[in-house]
């Protein structure tokens, strides 16, 4: 059964060259195409597509407020297709993101360019997995900017007040959860916060300038022997897996994708594991697949905090339902509930 496409973009050149390269395809069907927002939102209450490939700087109604509009009133998978190295484009995709939209990628170049058949290939394969997820409701985006109120948690005593890392990890629906959690976090966290989000190569910049703004605490690309810092959060590279030391070093590395991934969510926590042991707090968050879920077991099982994301609240629950099925998780909690989960195990009592 093929995969009913809607393509939503203002430049009627990149409108032609993404119908052919989709089009090409035979798993995907383009059953349509809007010019702005306005247009996206009759054309999907029109054609009912499986999914939407959406621009976001048009006329009319931009792709922030059409994917907010979409996820409102009819839900379905929304993909990003966007500019990576316009910073203001790139702000908006992350708008667009924690508005609904599953994945965001990068313009492909055109039909000679380079690197035409890498970003063709990563559109396609996008599109092709995100039609895969049953998007049943839009995620509130959570405004509250108030310090979370405690959890009542039965940490252990070598873990409240002990925790000296946070371990994060997440894929589709990741950047609205990641804001909403360390956006609840104070400005005086007495730890680092070391994440992997899978996301399109080329946006993780500007999702780390996306989270200095809306959080209090400052996020970096993290970088080869970065000296990890209390109150600041660290994004693992594009194509890198990102590791820690135990005298509490960035340690990034090139080794082969784990799973197909890199970075990879279960080689962080992995890392953090051997590094820190009880001294740690892991967090896997929504995404498709089971990264991660091996990762959080070791995390576990060297004495430290391991915490999953609750199906209620995840965008796509395959990640976190894979690390409890596993045994990893020792406590299932909202967003809202992880951040206060995190407050009270780093307060120094």
């Amino acid at each position: 059964m093929s995969i009913r496409t809607l393509i939503v973009e203002d430049s009627a050149l990149v409108r032609e060259l993404l119908n052919h390269i989709l089009g090409s395809d035979p798993a995907i069907d383009i059953i349509g195409t809007a010019n702005n927002g306005m247009e996206a939102l009759h054309a999907v209450q029109a054609l009912k597509p499986d999914v939407v490939t959406m621009d976001i700087n048009m006329p009319v109604m931009d792709g922030y407020e059409a994917t907010r509009r979409i996820m409102e009133t009819d839900p379905l998978p929304i993909v990003i297709v966007s500019v990576s190295v316009d910073r203001r484009e790139v702000a908006t995709t992350f708008r667009a993101l924690e508005a609904g939209a599953l994945a965001a990628v990068q313009k492909p170049m055109g039909i000679g360019h380079p690197d035409y058949e890498q970003t063709a290939k990563a559109l396609v394969e996008t599109v092709k997995l995100m039609s895969e997820v049953k998007v049943v409701k839009r995620w509130p985006i959570c405004s509250r900017q108030t310090p979370p109120v405690s959890v009542a948690g039965d940490w252990s005593p070598c873990a409240a007040g002990n925790i000296e890392i946070i371990a994060m990890g997440a894929s589709a629906g990741g950047p609205a959860m990641l804001r909403t959690i360390l956006s609840m976090l104070p400005a005086g966290v007495p730890v680092p916060i070391l994440v992997v989000q899978h996301i399109s190569a080329g946006f993780i910049h500007g999702f780390a300038e996306s989270l200095s703004v809306s959080c209090k605490l400052a996020a970096h690309v993290a970088v080869q022997g970065d000296q990890l810092k209390p109150g600041h959060v660290y994004l693992a590279p594009d194509e890198t897996h990102m590791g820690v030391t135990e005298g509490g070093r960035v340690e990034l590395s090139g080794d082969a994708p784990i799973e197909g991934l890199r970075p990879s969510i279960s080689y962080l926590f992995q890392s953090v594991a051997r590094a820190f042991a009880n001294r740690a707090a892991g967090v896997i968050l929504t995404g498709m697949g089971r990264d991660g879920a091996e990762g959080l077991k070791s995390m576990r099982d060297s004495g430290a905090v391991p915490i999953a994301h609750d199906e209620e609240s995840s965008l796509v629950f395959s990640m976190p339902g894979e690390a409890i099925k596993l045994g990893a998780a020792t406590h299932v909690l909202s967003p809202h509930d992880i951040a206060a989960a995190l407050s009270d195990l780093v307060i120094r009592k």
